[in-house]
């Protein structure tokens, strides 16, 4: 097979904190908001983000010194935790960005996907940025007719095709964004996980296209992640990134499993020390995340667990709640659920525990991970930490059979059954 995608000793840095914007005048205006106490105007990448990880350098690499190879008719997954690199890569990949080092080879044509309405043009109605789209991958107006009927269908906005696409909702523009990029005729699809956005019979659509566009077409797919289970079946190959640095690349399952092997997070949480060292930031300080069994020391399908959360609230006088997202080792979310703390805007600030339990036969065997938020109104978030507390949920036999069942969840359904002899 031919190579179409070539990357060597690529990297990528961006400068953070402060520095000149680059004209007098808004140099001017920053220096007139910090006077006054305001926000700067023009923050740069990376001021929002934690302000209790302290660097002594300004230079932060999203990517590193990356190696590899993509071969024509390739489907690759790109993997990592959120901050590993994968969109910058995707973004250099798509000449959204340039690196900082090293070099890029794409032979052929690349339709991308990397945010909501990537290269739309919000003004102009659906029907002329699917001509407008095509015509920047250097497609025939003949060519993108002939598609455009295939298009409109499976995007399913053939009502609002004259309508300009800034009334779109993000489903909508999703749709269209996605459907454009399969169909017209590039030789490289890349898709970031903005597919999220739609709806699950949506993702099942594209997810459909995009197996049929690699295996059916012969062209080749870059597909970043994190639901595992449609790595696992969409893709042939898997790029694992881990702080900008490629640690694995091989075949799909190989790669997943390497990277959930390696994704290891604390069964338990306790904090002990200085409050501003806790994980958090100016608004909520996590102290400590319990799981235990109902039923013993270990936690098994039978079982049950409960889960105790406490936290050091800053922020009084708000609606607060407290969100647990709960996802198996596939990455997908088997529940999201939250507890309104406060709702008449009568936070506290100090310390507070929230309590939950799941009952006996609910998950099934297999690893499990929590992700937290934490929100204002439910709307507003003030933190939030991915895959903070891991565990393992043992599996148990039924009857004669001790082989681990398919399925997120394991419940213990009431069967009738009768019998009528003839």
């Amino acid at each position: 097979m031919a190579k179409v995608i070539k990357v060597e000793n690529l990297s990528k840095a961006y400068q953070l904190g402060d520095f000149g914007t680059g004209t007098i005048s808004r140099d001017l205006e920053r220096y007139w908001a910090r006077l006054r106490g305001k926000e700067d105007p023009f923050l740069k990448i990376g001021e929002t983000n934690d302000r209790t990880t302290k660097s002594k350098s300004n230079i932060v690499w999203s990517l590193k010194d990356l190696d590899f190879d993509v071969e024509q008719g390739d489907a690759v997954g790109i993997i990592g935790r959120n901050g590993a690199g994968k969109s910058t890569l995707l973004k250099i990949l798509s000449r959204v960005t340039s690196p900082t080092t090293g070099s890029v080879k794409v032979k052929g044509r690349i339709a991308s996907l990397l945010e909501v309405g990537t290269g739309f043009h919000p003004e102009l109605s659906g029907r002329e940025n699917i001509f407008l789209n095509g015509a920047i991958l250097g497609m025939r107006k003949a060519e993108i007719k002939r598609k455009f009927d295939e298009i409109v269908d499976f995007s399913g906005v053939e009502r609002y095709i004259d309508t300009p696409v800034k009334r779109y909702s993000s489903g909508m523009y999703v749709r269209l964004a996605f459907a454009v990029a399969a169909h017209l005729e590039s030789e490289i699809l890349i898709v970031d996980e903005v597919l999220a956005v739609g709806d699950a019979e949506f993702q099942k659509k594209c997810l459909g296209k995009m197996g049929a566009v690699s295996k059916g077409e012969g062209r080749t797919v870059l597909f970043v992640s994190h639901n595992m289970a449609a790595v696992k079946t969409l893709c042939t190959r898997g790029i694992v990134l881990a702080n900008g640095s490629l640690v694995f690349n091989n075949k799909q399952l190989e790669a997943v499993s390497f990277y959930q092997l390696n994704n290891t997070t604390q069964s338990q949480f306790e904090h002990t020390g200085d409050l501003e060292a806790a994980p958090g930031n100016e608004n909520i300080r996590v102290l400590g995340f319990k799981i235990k069994s109902l039923k013993g020391d270990s936690i098994s399908i039978s079982t049950g667990l409960s889960f105790e959360l406490t936290f050091f609230n800053k922020k009084a006088g708000i609606n607060l709640d407290s969100t647990f997202e709960l996802k198996n080792s596939d990455e997908i979310p088997v529940f999201h659920h939250g507890a309104l703390i406060s709702t008449n805007n009568d936070s506290k600030t100090g310390i507070y525990t929230v309590k939950g339990i799941l009952p006996a036969h609910l998950l099934n065997a297999g690893h499990y991970t929590f992700k937290l938020i934490f929100g204002e109104n439910q709307r507003y978030l003030l933190y939030g930490i991915d895959d903070f507390i891991s565990f393992e949920v043992e599996n148990e036999s039924r009857g004669t059979n001790s082989y681990l069942a398919p399925g997120v969840i394991s419940p213990a359904l009431a069967y009738t059954i009768n019998y009528q002899a003839n």
